[in-house]
């Protein structure tokens, strides 16, 4: 299984509360902050649900 980063690229501020919530279990706080996860199916539905706050990237 390959790595995924994922970047915060816009703030969560106006987003709706459920897709606060989503970028919060990503591990993601502040914009510019980048985790590293394994590429599972739940990582990709959370990341395609909040895919306009976030950019998702192999590595």
């Amino acid at each position: 299984m390959a790595d995924i980063k994922i970047t915060l690229v816009k703030s969560t501020n106006s987003a709706n509360k459920n897709h606060c919530a989503t970028v919060q279990a990503l591990g993601l706080k502040k914009i510019g902050q980048f985790v590293v996860l394994k590429d599972t199916q739940a990582i990709r539905g959370m990341v395609r649900k909040v895919a306009h706050l976030v950019t998702c990237e192999e590595v």
